[in-house]
């Protein structure tokens, strides 16, 4: 081969594998929405996790909170920093709804902008949505 084939062939390949990093250079890229929080969720200093964690790992919360209550009946999770909290999506004292009542501007903002369409809600209903 000759050199110049070479140096070609280096050159379309290190196009090839940078072309995706130019692309989202030249393109404006929206910034993930923050979840809007209203009601006691906006006064309240405490949650489940500090917020980074809930942000990076709260399906795993979920899915674990799930097989907590339906496979051994524990309805209670008591925090790191000891505050026991109700694991139940639904309203009520220390549970997710009880703070974060408005989920349309909490969880779906988020869960459209990722183009994720979680499963809570085939069973859960939000209260809102009964009235």
């Amino acid at each position: 081969m000759s050199k110049q084939m070479i140096i070609a062939g280096l050159a379309i390949f290190v196009i090839a594998v940078l072309s995706p990093f130019w692309f989202n250079m030249a393109t404006e890229t929206q910034a993930a929405p923050k979840p809007e929080l209203t009601g006691k969720s906006a006064t309240e200093k405490k949650c489940v996790l500090d917020k980074y964690d809930m942000r990076a790992n709260h399906m795993s919360l979920l899915d674990e909170w799930r097989d907590s209550v339906v496979r051994d009946a524990d309805r209670k999770y008591t925090a790191a920093n000891g505050v026991t909290f109700n694991m139940s999506l639904s309203t009520g004292e220390n549970s997710c709804l009880g703070c974060h009542e408005d989920k349309e501007k909490f969880c779906d903002s988020c869960h459209n902008y990722a183009s994720v369409t979680p499963y809570c809600w085939e069973c859960h209903t939000n209260p809102k949505e009964i009235e």
